[in-house]
């Protein structure tokens, strides 16, 4: 549980980063925050996943005892995608408006 609510949390901050960088797809404070939880939690879960399953063996005999930086390096990660992903999507929906 520990390890979900980091994920959620760097996903807040990594989705507004992120839009805070990449103003044309920014959806706003709100919509950042929100984009950056999920997608926060997707890739944190996502990426702990695959570093359990030994998919990604080379990764997790580095990262052995590491779950902060998966968590850190998932819910960073996914959020930034997740926002940008929302934004694009967002924006293309405004242009054919």
């Amino acid at each position: 549980m520990q390890d979900l609510i980091i994920q959620l949390i760097l996903g807040a901050i990594g989705g507004n980063g992120a839009g805070a960088i990449l103003k044309n797809q920014s959806l706003g404070t709100i919509g950042n925050t929100i984009a950056g939880v999920v997608g926060g939690g997707l890739g944190g879960q996502i990426l702990g996943k695959l570093l359990n399953s030994g998919a990604v063996d080379a990764a997790g005999a580095a990262m052995q005892g590491g779950d902060m930086v998966s968590n850190i390096a998932g819910g960073g990660i996914g959020s930034a995608v997740l926002m940008i992903i929302v934004g694009v999507i967002k924006g293309m929906m405004d242009k054919k408006a």
